[in-house]
């Protein structure tokens, strides 16, 4: 992995030029991200993440943290965060900011402590990769929760995506789950190997947790086909 979704979050960190990150999938063409929104404060947030720093109790673990915006908003309101990526330069940025309990891991293989809120942002379910993984990062996600513990976790059903046929229905691909994307990441002339990025639509997510003996219920819905749920 040449971790440049990271090189970009610390290039933007530390003003070394930073440039747009160009995302692909295989259902849609290449796309500018700027680098900076991962940088937004909570007044910029979307609803469903608002609502999920609202719903924060306790002892937090923020999976897959970024650029860390949530952890270092709930770590300034005074809460014990733990905040993880998989990325070495991201985590690296969130370190410079000024997050105190950061490192660089993989859910899957923190054996560990115990936490009050499990948070799971911008396209929480991307790290599942595939469906078939899902219940393998539910069961993870659930052997971290202390009692009365939940997961906050927010996707998007990219049904959108898809043409209509002449009857209001969908084109969608007959091998796989519709969800099930890959994504391909650019920055400043280099490419990242393409990676399995999945969206779930409420639905899904709701019988997989129910499947992994998990609550499930929807707490916010965004603007755009987008949505928190709370596990517990």
């Amino acid at each position: 992995m040449k971790d440049l979704f990271g090189k970009a979050i610390l290039d933007f960190q530390t003003n070394n030029t930073p440039e747009d990150l160009i995302t692909e999938t295989n259902i849609s063409e290449a796309d500018e991200m700027s680098v900076a929104y991962l940088f937004r404060n909570y007044g910029e947030m979307p609803k469903p993440e608002k609502k999920a720093l609202q719903l924060t109790k306790g002892k937090v673990l923020d999976v897959g943290c970024g650029a860390g915006s949530h952890s270092l908003f709930l770590q300034s309101k005074g809460f014990e965060v733990t905040a993880i990526d998989i990325s070495p330069k991201a985590i690296e940025a969130c370190q410079l900011r000024g997050l105190k309990n950061v490192k660089v891991q993989n859910i899957l293989d923190l054996d560990h402590g115990t936490f009050d809120t499990l948070l799971l942002l911008m396209n929480g379910t991307g790290i599942f990769g595939t469906l078939a993984e899902t219940s393998k990062y539910l069961q993870k996600l659930k052997s971290l929760l202390a009692p009365n513990g939940q997961i906050l976790i927010d996707s998007s059903d990219i049904i959108y995506m898809f043409d209509e046929d002449e009857d209001g229905g969908k084109w969608i691909p007959g091998d796989g789950y519709y969800g099930e994307l890959t994504f391909t990441v650019s920055y400043k002339g280099e490419t990242e190997t393409p990676f399995p990025w999945l969206y779930l639509d409420y639905n899904t997510l709701q019988n997989a947790a129910h499947a992994n003996g998990l609550n499930c219920e929807l707490v916010a819905e965004g603007k755009h086909y987008d949505y928190l749920a709370r596990l517990f």
